[in-house]
Formats: C-alpha cells, structure tokens, sequence
C-alpha cells in the first residue's frame, strides 16, 4: 500500500507491480544508481515510495524515446538527488514531449500494466473523458504520453468536471502560445531551407516545453501565493 505523502511503503514486489516492470529489472537499476536504495525496516525489509516510482516512470519513458542504458544513466545522473515526485513527473512530460504524437492499441491487460494498478469500469469512463483512452470493443486506442498523467488525475480530489474545465483552459492558452511561437520562428527561418527549419524545430522543442512549464510553475505559485494570502487577511477580520 501507498499514503499520500513521501512515506516509502512499497515493498519491491509492489514497487515492481505498481511500475509494470520486473523485481529483477528494479534490483537492477539500482546497482546502477537509478534508483536511490530503499528505506531498510523491521526484518531487513526494503520499502520504497513515490519518488520511486516516480523514478521508474521516468526511465521508462526514456527507454521509449530510444535512449540506451549508458544515456539514461548520464541524464539521471545530472539530476538533483533529492527531487521529488512531482518534480519528477514534471521531468517525464518534458521528455515525453519529444515524441511525435501517436497512439497505441491495447488490450484491458496491457492497459493496466502501463497504468501502474488495475482499473474500476468508472477508471476507464474518466480516462476517456479526459481523452487520453479511447475505448473500441475490447481495445483501448491510448496516448500513450498522457496516459500516466490520466492515471494520475484520477486520484485527485477534483470533479470530473473540474478537470475536463482545467483541461480546457490549457489547451486553449498552449494553442495561443504555440501559435505565436510559431509566429516568431517563422520569421527568423523564413529564408532558410526546409531542412533546416525542421532541425530547429527538434531542438527548440523540449526547451520550449520546459520553458513553458517552468513559466506556469512560477506563476501558478504566484496565484496560489496571492490566493492564499487573501484568504488569510480574510479569515482574520
């Protein structure tokens, strides 16, 4: 079992279910420094946590952009030992990014595997709603990079609407930016050949992206700030 905060309390067998992945394959990335060693409890017994988990994700999404094992371990090297979580997630989707846009067909078992836990019929109705499933008989049609992110969501404390609204929200402004980056790159390549506007564009992709997340991080705790400073000078008057 998992708690909602960084507690480790994932045995390795659990850990390994939770990822879709082996107890070999964990034992393994930790002998290679992936993944930070466990908390040793009562009996010698290792537990691990989200951050974990978290990490696993990440490699994994790794692997899928082709990555080799001796590049995946540079690139985790170069990270802050103590992220956490959140902090790791936010690394996955920036990787994730990089991918063109594609989806897979899955089977309900294979969808689960890569969801990390089983999933209630509801599960699957929120996931589809939020497009990230689409549902075809017996198939499930997946984006397979937002598919951790809908897992994800739906252990948040937030209606369904609320989500689908916030949803909303993002898409309309990122297609805005998207737009007007478009806009800038247009005429700073304008007269250069094809092939090199597409080189560009590769490489400008994931530092866009995480310019534009490491933008909505600042000021999304701004707004959480003022919000949460408002609601105090309220409560004490």
């Amino acid at each position: 079992m998992t708690t909602d905060a960084e507690e480790p309390t994932l045995t390795i067998d659990e850990l390994a279910a939770r990822a879709g992945t082996t107890v070999r394959t964990v034992r393994f990335y930790g002998t290679k420094g992936l993944l930070p060693p466990p908390v040793i409890g009562a009996r010698r017994v290792g537990h691990y946590g989200q951050t974990h988990l978290a990490r696993l994700a990440l490699i994994e999404e790794l692997q899928h952009q082709g990555m080799t094992l001796a590049a995946i371990e540079r690139y985790v090297g170069q990270l802050p030992p103590d992220l956490s979580a959140h902090d790791l997630a936010i690394h996955r989707a920036v990787v994730a990014s990089w991918a063109p846009d594609g989806t897979e067909t899955l089977d309900r078992r294979e969808l689960e595997r890569r969801a990390g836990r089983a999933l209630s019929k509801e599960d699957v109705e929120r996931l589809v709603a939020m497009d990230v499933v689409r549902a075809d008989g017996v198939a499930y049609h997946v984006d397979s990079g937002l598919l951790r992110l809908g897992v994800q969501l739906l252990d948040v404390p937030l209606s369904q609407e609320a989500i689908l609204a916030a949803r909303s929200v993002l898409i309309d402004h990122s297609r805005a930016a998207a737009h007007e980056l478009s806009q800038l790159l247009r005429e700073e390549v304008s007269q250069r050949a094809a092939q090199d506007v597409k080189s560009l564009s590769s490489h400008m992709q994931p530092l866009v992206v995480q310019a534009l997340l490491t933008a909505f991080q600042r000021s999304l705790r701004e707004e959480l700030q003022q919000w949460l400073g408002a609601s105090q000078v309220g409560g004490s008057s």
